[in-house]
């Protein structure tokens, strides 16, 4: 075994992070489930007031924020450790945030016929 290997596979911050790592997949399952509720419960709010909830829509925003955090520190695309090593996330979603962006539209460009020669 070279000792290049050895090193990694005796380095403690990369065996600790696995235990976070456990502990994050345990809280990330259930943060799927309360996720699932607020889907339901507001498609219900959807269905019976024709209205959005204003709270189940910041709670939805910061949970999947929550959960975006949790895959960038399984996938160490970050090392900075999600709620409750750090703050709960703030919403970045606005009621009407997602529906008032517009899809930028390309123009399409007629092709240009070739000239057809004749022989």
């Amino acid at each position: 075994m070279s000792s290049e290997l050895k090193q990694n596979l005796t380095r403690g911050e990369t065996w600790i992070r696995m235990l976070y790592v456990v502990l994050f997949a345990a809280i990330y399952t259930v943060a799927e489930v309360v996720l699932v509720a607020v889907v339901v419960v507001q498609f219900g709010f959807v269905l019976i007031s024709g209205k959005r909830n204003p709270n189940l829509l910041q709670f939805g925003g910061r949970l999947s924020r929550y959960m975006y955090d949790l895959l960038l520190y399984f996938t160490f695309r970050s090392d900075a450790k999600p709620f409750p090593f750090d703050d709960w996330p703030a919403a970045d979603y606005s009621e009407g945030a997602a529906s008032s962006r517009k899809k930028s539209v390309r123009k399409r460009v007629p092709r240009k016929k070739k000239a057809s020669s004749s022989t």
